[in-house]
């Protein structure tokens, strides 16, 4: 399970640098204003901004994953493959969102939200 919690945290934290290598590699930010202290918003795509949605949902459900995460270490409950369906799904979460394939995106977010349901009725 410690090895799943580290590759939620590293989803995650990739998740919030994909917008700015992304504005970079396009040329949409510099390096000066990646470096800098950001006082103005540079103009985005829309991609961009999906995928810093993205990784605001993902900051939302993060908590929760990672009480449940603790919790089935702490009492052994075999979450372990739930929760790595929650990361595989919250990938494909980005994916869809950034594709902009939102049928399929709100089904994916479903499916992770009931991974998160399922981990906690394991508790119990």
């Amino acid at each position: 399970m410690i090895e799943i919690i580290l590759a939620a945290l590293i989803v995650y934290l990739l998740q919030l640098m994909l917008p700015a290598v992304i504005g970079l590699l396009t040329g949409r930010v510099s390096t000066s204003y990646l470096l800098g202290p950001r006082d103005t918003t540079p103009e985005t795509s829309p991609g961009i901004q999906r995928l810093k949605r993205a990784a605001s949902n993902m900051g939302e459900s993060l908590p929760a994953f990672m009480t449940l995460a603790v919790l089935s270490i702490i009492s052994g409950a075999a979450n372990a493959e739930i929760a790595t369906y929650w990361v595989g799904l919250r990938i494909v979460y980005v994916i869809t969102y950034w594709a902009h394939i939102n049928n399929v995106r709100t089904i994916i977010w479903v499916l992770s939200i009931a991974c998160l349901i399922a981990m906690a009725l394991n508790l119990l």
